[in-house]
């Protein structure tokens, strides 16, 4: 099976996706033209997981993941549900964090 085009299903509903899927990004009020491959997909699995909602997003709309434990991207509406699960993982009081003192 290739990634062209093939079939998923997300909130209960059958969608085509793949690379060769043209679509728009699903930010609200984005009208940037993308497809449905994997590089503009929020989570790690077509459909959704629990990184990510799996919708597509453009470049603007999509971010590295907050989720330590996850390889892909997420939209910011999934990033900010996981910091607020997470409030404990806040960059400034982690113990990599390096704060610079410049005089």
């Amino acid at each position: 099976m290739g990634y062209a085009r093939y079939e998923i299903t997300r909130n209960g509903q059958t969608i085509e996706a793949g690379y060769n899927v043209p679509t728009t990004c699903e930010q609200p009020g984005c009208i940037e033209q993308i497809d449905r491959g994997l590089a503009h997909l929020c989570g790690e699995m077509p459909g959704g997981d629990e990184h990510g909602c799996g919708g597509y997003f453009c470049g603007d709309h999509l971010y590295f993941s907050s989720n330590p434990a996850a390889s892909g991207s997420a939209c910011r509406a999934c990033n900010d549900r996981y910091d607020a699960q997470h409030p404990e993982e806040d960059e400034e009081t982690s113990a990599d964090a390096m704060v610079v003192t410049f005089s």
